[in-house]
């Protein structure tokens, strides 16, 4: 893979509660070299209404490219757009299906399925509980396919001071997957 496309990142969020994780890697990523490639679906539009204080406006300015959920010509959209991967935080069980199927209805789903189908990385922070068989089912399919799928599991042995560092530490993690290291991020064995 060329370096820009190392220095590129797709960053959905769909409707499910928790749009602050993707919020939150939007914003550390915004100084730290890489691109981001934000794509936000309706109804996460309306959760982030309901669980932040923070306008839509402000989340798409934390991208360095914000696109419309039905623009299903954007860059995004097509394989030849060379990216590291996508990570959807949080993900919806219904943007989760819809990926595991290739049946899209949105750019969000669709930029992920593109993101398949060229072997990039797939991180999805699935976003429900309890589960049925069939989200199981899902989850496994996605797997086989080469997805991640990385609900968004807090950690206490870091022993977290507040929601934000919780946050910071689940969006961390995620990011490894990408060998993008954000600094500050409490690991296992290491000083603390």
């Amino acid at each position: 893979m060329n370096a820009s496309a190392q220095r590129r990142l797709i960053v959905g969020i769909s409707g499910a509660s928790g749009v602050v994780y993707g919020l939150r890697t939007l914003q550390l990523l915004r100084n730290s070299g890489i691109e981001t490639h934000l794509v936000m679906s309706k109804t996460a539009e309306v959760t982030f209404a309901h669980e932040t204080s923070v306008k839509v406006a402000e989340v798409k300015a934390a991208a360095h490219t914000a696109y419309r959920i039905d623009d299903m010509a954007a860059a995004i959209a097509s394989g030849g757009f060379r990216t590291a991967g996508m990570i959807v935080a949080p993900c919806s069980i219904r943007s989760m299906s819809e990926i595991a199927t290739g049946v899209t209805s949105t750019l969000l789903t669709r930029a992920a399925d593109v993101t398949l189908k060229e072997r990039r990385r797939l991180v999805l922070m699935v976003r429900e509980t309890p589960l049925h068989a069939g989200h199981l089912r899902t989850m496994a399919a996605l797997s086989e396919m080469g997805a991640i799928v990385a609900p968004p599991v807090p950690a206490f042995y870091t022993k977290p001071r507040s929601l934000e560092e919780m946050v910071d530490h689940t969006v961390g993690r995620m990011l490894d997957l990408f060998d993008i290291d954000i600094g500050g991020v409490p690991r296992w064995g290491e000083d603390r």
